[in-house]
C-alpha cells in the first residue's frame, strides 16, 4: 500500500500518444522496483490480444478483461500484490472506474489512458468517473488531419454511429475544434 498513492490519468483525441504516455509511467514505476499490472479491454485486438501497444510499435504484456470485475477477480487470484495498476483504453472497459477508485483508496497507484470524448463529443462514463480522484490529469493533444492545428477531438470517418468501434486510421482522424462538425454544431 502507497503511503500517498498517484492516480494518473492521460486522456485526449485519437493519435495524442495517450498509450505511450501510459507506458513510459510504467516503465518508470518498474526502475522503481514496484509491481505493476497492465490491463487493457478485450474489445481491444488491433495490435495483440496480451500486449497493450502504441501506434508507433512499443508494447508491454497485457491483461485483457471484459470488465471492472475481470480487474479486481485477476488481483484477487494473482498471488503477487502490485504496487501500480495501468490501464489503457479505460472508456472500453465498463465498471472499470469503479474498481480503480476501490484500489486507490486502498493504497494502488493507478495510471490510465484513454479517448475522454467519443466521436459526437459526449464524454465516457468511465472517464468522467475517475476524473475527481486523479492526483494528475494530462489533456493530449495530436495534429489536425486538415489545418495541422493542435487537435483535441476524433472524428469518424464512418456513419456508423456506435459511441464505441475499435479501429484505427481507415475509421478515425484527429480534429481541431474549427474541423470537428460536432462542435461546430453541424452535425
Amino acid at each position: 500500500m502507497a503511503q500517498n498513492p498517484q492516480f494518473t490519468v492521460y486522456v485526449g483525441c485519437m493519435w495524442a500518444a495517450k498509450t505511450s504516455k501510459l507506458l513510459t509511467m510504467v516503465d518508470r514505476y518498474k526502475y522503481q522496483n514496484k509491481k505493476v499490472v497492465l490491463f487493457k479491454p478485450k474489445l481491444d485486438e488491433r495490435y495483440s490480444v496480451d500486449e497493450v501497444s502504441s501506434h508507433t510499435g512499443w508494447k508491454m504484456p497485457a491483461v485483457s478483461v471484459s470488465n471492472g470485475a475481470d480487474i479486481l477477480k485477476h488481483l484477487t487470484e494473482c498471488e503477487e500484490v502490485f504496487d501500480v495498476v495501468a490501464v489503457d483504453e479505460l472508456f472500453m472497459i465498463p465498471g472499470s472506474a469503479d474498481a480503480l477508485v476501490f484500489l486507490f483508496r486502498n493504497g494502488v497507484n493507478i495510471v490510465v489512458a484513454s479517448l475522454d470524448l467519443s466521436h459526437t463529443c459526449k464524454p465516457f462514463k468511465e472517464v468522467q468517473k475517475v476524473m475527481p480522484y486523479a492526483t494528475y490529469v494530462k489533456k493530449c493533444s495530436s495534429v489536425c488531419d486538415v489545418c495541422g492545428r493542435d487537435a483535441f477531438y476524433s472524428y469518424k470517418k464512418s456513419d456508423v454511429d456506435t459511441e464505441i468501434a475499435v479501429g484505427g486510421v481507415e475509421l478515425y482522424s484527429p480534429r481541431c475544434f474549427e474541423h470537428h462538425p460536432v462542435m461546430l454544431n453541424k452535425k
